[in-house]
């Protein structure tokens, strides 16, 4: 079953509006990387100067900041990577079609998770919440630079 086009047209329009506020999201901590595709770099944060004990202290401060920002960063990336594909399908007409099953997803579970990639069912398989979505743990990251 094909979904209709003014429902396609409304999940087309949720997914452009949440890849909009991802973007302007990203680009408040973040510099898009010109190399690889979909793929931000968190910015350490600004070294204002400061003496004595009170260097170290921001130092401290800082890579804790930018620490933070490293799997908040991984988080939109994907989330924004898995819109990009949702918007892929609207192109190519296979939007709210599960990617194991080929089954259709159902509008509901679209409403919630408009960039789902597999059906409830599949997606309980899977065995997490977050990977019926196609979403994955952000991993470890070292802050730790050669």
């Amino acid at each position: 079953m094909v979904m209709n086009k003014k429902s396609l047209q409304e999940f087309k329009q949720i997914l452009e509006d949440k890849k909009k506020s991802i973007i302007k999201e990203l680009k408040s901590f973040t510099k898009k990387d010109s190399k690889l595709k979909d793929d931000w770099d968190a910015q350490f944060p600004k070294y204002n100067g400061g003496s004595g004990g009170q260097i170290l202290e921001d130092a401290a401060d800082q890579v804790e900041e930018y620490s933070t920002r490293l799997p908040i960063e991984y988080s939109l990336e994907l989330r924004l990577k898995n819109i990009n594909l949702a918007l892929e399908k609207v192109k190519n007409g296979k939007y709210g079609v599960c990617e194991k099953c080929g089954k259709k997803i159902s509008i509901e579970r679209l409403k919630v998770c408009p960039e789902a990639r597999f059906c409830i069912n599949c997606g309980k398989n899977q065995g997490s919440a977050s990977l019926s979505s196609g979403r994955t743990p952000a991993p470890e990251r070292s802050t730790v630079r050669d």
